[in-house]
């Protein structure tokens, strides 16, 4: 162009006046550029900008290299923190992976576990009904009622290591009684069966963040930083089997497991039928489609009260395969949620493996678990407890006065 001409902000959408179509040309902007802002503008958005959309970015820019600088300093001293300690360096292996993982979250050489907690959520799957799993779906209500009176082996656990436990009720097909440990969050009585119709409908997908977004914010308002979430829904090992083969782009046979006894020809049986259930829909065009096409309440659920525990910045505890497959929903929305992620065990379920390598994630556990109920984050707690303990109670070599490695060949 050789004169200025009127523009729309593509961030924006301000008229201003401009003269070239791109923000690495431009020389009429009022707001003066160094070439390291102007790359950095470019990155996010090639054309050509309105100047206080210019200047908001450059600030932005500034401030991100200011972070990054404060988490370099914080990463040093963290290290050195740890490696100060009276041991020789590395010797705690995975817990001082952790805990350098927990300071980083909370931004702080002193990391506390307030109010650790556990929730269980439980919903009914549509697909049930079409015989992929061994058990009935009366199970799901039997094993909610079973957790109210601290019978089930989530709740043994839970006592054990003093984790609060809060049973979420997203969608079972039963009425249940008030209870102060039961939080009625339903959006319906079990889900759609996907074989034949979409689980469930945008508005519901909608109502279970919403509904997610208030339990987590109720947990944060009592001062819980720390969440471990686990589930219980009869058919869901075939909902989270679809989404991981819609999400990862993995054959249904690398994802789908036996769930809870299923002998080979009733697995057979199931690959059967979440393959046709594949083929009746079409290719979800993004996570939130793949939720509506395949998903269980209780995962959805689960997706976003993750998504909101990292808004609320609370270290996030993963359990198995379908807690998993939650899990790679949020991370599709949020790949930064990966940041407060502890990854507590592997389980038998075959698919879990598999995701959990896609995601390049590290469980702390691999005890042949397939239980669900949030277990392996009960059982892995106490490592991440350590993990802290020993990064705020064991003595450095100037505390104790212990003679440090020399630095002499």
């Amino acid at each position: 162009m050789s004169k200025h001409e009127e523009k729309y902000c593509p961030r924006c959408n301000a008229i201003f006046e401009c003269k070239v179509d791109t923000i690495h040309e431009c020389p009429c902007s009022t707001i003066q550029l160094t070439v390291e802002e102007r790359n950095y503008i470019g990155q996010k958005l090639d054309d050509c900008l309105c100047a206080s959309c210019m200047k908001a970015l450059k600030t932005e820019y500034h401030n991100n290299n200011l972070k990054k600088h404060q988490d370099e300093t914080l990463d040093k001293k963290i290290q050195h923190k740890i490696d100060f300690k009276t041991k020789p360096i590395g010797s705690l292996g995975i817990l001082e992976r952790l805990a350098k993982q927990i300071c980083r979250v909370q931004n702080t050489l002193n990391p506390v576990l307030n109010r650790p907690s556990i929730l269980v959520f439980a919903a009914d799957h549509g697909i049930a009904q079409s015989g992929v799993s061994a058990y009935p779906t009366d199970v799901t209500a039997q094993m909610v009622l079973n957790f109210i009176n601290g019978g089930a082996a989530i709740n043994v656990f839970s006592k054990q290591h003093h984790l609060e436990l809060k049973i979420i009720d997203a969608g079972v097909n039963h009425d249940f009684q008030k209870n102060e440990n039961l939080i009625d969050a339903k959006i319906a009585k079990g889900t759609q069966n996907f074989l034949y119709a979409n689980a469930m409908t945008e508005t519901q997908l909608n109502q279970c963040f919403e509904k997610a977004k208030s339990i987590i914010d109720t947990m944060a308002d009592k001062g819980c930083n720390v969440i471990g979430f686990g589930e219980m829904g009869i058919g869901n090992t075939s909902a989270a089997a679809m989404l991981m083969s819609a999400l990862c782009n993995f054959p249904l046979e690398q994802c789908a497991g036996k769930g809870t006894r299923l002998n080979e020809e009733q697995f057979q049986n199931k690959i059967k039928i979440l393959k046709q259930a594949q083929q009746n829909h079409a290719a979800p065009k993004d996570v939130y489609e793949a939720l509506t096409f395949f998903g269980g309440f209780e995962i959805a659920q689960i997706c976003g009260a993750m998504l909101r525990s990292f808004e609320k910045n609370m270290l996030i505890l993963v359990d198995g395969f379908i807690a998993t497959a939650a899990y790679l929903c949020a991370f599709n929305i949020q790949p930064d949620i990966k940041k407060l992620a502890i990854f507590c065990h592997q389980s038998d379920e075959q698919g879990h493996q598999k995701l959990l390598e896609y995601l390049q994630a590290k469980p702390l556990l691999n005890l042949n678990l397939r239980l669900g109920e949030g277990t392996g984050c009960a059982l892995a707690f106490p490592l991440i407890q350590s993990a802290v303990n020993f990064m705020n109670e064991m003595a450095s070599f100037d505390s104790a006065g212990v003679s440090n490695k020399s630095t002499e060949i």
